[in-house]
């Protein structure tokens, strides 16, 4: 009798993510600056994934160029002006995050706690809109422009698990390297959701990222099907537990609602 092959379940190994190009880097450099508060070198280097004297010598040619400029103290960096009138001819007022307000709103009086509105950016979510809820324990603990891996919380979530399996793959093979921060999220759980979200439509995940914190989210999607953006409603976990069928309805129907208004088509390569 042969004995059985204990790694026979395991998941397939992450293939080795490529090197990223110099267009990769600088890309990266400009996504750590995209934060609520200067970053040191050092906090920049890490997320991107560069080291300190790549990631300085990119941020001095941003400077150079206005895209990037040091703080107050001299030490950390922050956007430059370039970057800031970048962002704000990005902020049209008939782009995704004034369709998706009116939606946010009616959602944080619905539930009472914090609603995110996130979309892809390469291998992360980022959220770009938000708004709080009455209820006094409040999870708020994403900000405007804050970033997380793909898969990571129920908006980073609904972005990936309805991706094509092969874009999934590949999407995994880079974020299982940045998955340091979030113990309880590996390559073989993140999977795990996105089965169970396909499968009941909506994500949910409780206390995986933060402690007695959970969220649950939908995709929103544009004319061609491919998903843009992402609603969640992050909570204690025992407020999502006990409405859960009743707040995924609600997401469920004003992503639906979002996408009749005519939701902004994504770029190809982003759903």
């Amino acid at each position: 009798m042969s004995t059985p092959d204990p790694a026979g379940d395991a998941p397939p190994p992450a293939p080795a993510a490529p090197e990223p190009n110099a267009v990769q880097k600088v890309c990266a450099v400009l996504r750590a600056l995209a934060a609520p508060a200067p970053r040191r070198l050092t906090d920049v280097s890490a997320e991107a994934g560069l080291n300190k004297v790549t990631a300085l010598r990119i941020l001095d040619t941003l400077a150079q160029e206005g895209f990037a400029a040091r703080a107050g103290d001299g030490r950390r960096w922050r956007p430059g002006p370039e970057l800031t009138a970048l962002a704000a001819s990005a902020g049209r007022p008939d782009d995704l995050r004034a369709l998706a307000r009116p939606s946010l709103v009616r959602l944080a009086e619905l539930s009472g706690d914090t609603v995110l509105l996130s979309v892809r950016s390469g291998v992360e979510a980022v959220c770009i809109e938000r708004e709080i809820g009455s209820y006094p324990i409040r999870a708020n603990y994403l900000d405007i422009g804050s970033r997380r891996p793909l898969g990571v919380g129920a908006g980073a979530m609904a972005l990936l698990a309805w991706l094509p399996d092969r874009e999934v793959d590949a999407i995994l093979g880079i974020v299982v390297q940045r998955l340091g921060p979030y113990p309880r999220l590996g390559q073989a759980e993140i999977r795990a959701a996105i089965a169970e979200s396909r499968g009941r439509g909506h994500v949910v995940l409780l206390d995986q990222v933060v402690d007695t914190m959970g969220a649950i989210g939908v995709p929103v999607r544009d004319a061609a099907g491919r998903t843009v953006a992402a609603l969640s409603i992050a909570a204690l976990t025992t407020r999502i537990r006990a409405r859960e069928t009743e707040l995924a309805e609600a997401l469920r129907r004003e992503a639906d609602l979002m996408e009749r208004e005519r939701i902004p088509a994504g770029p190809g390569g982003a759903g």
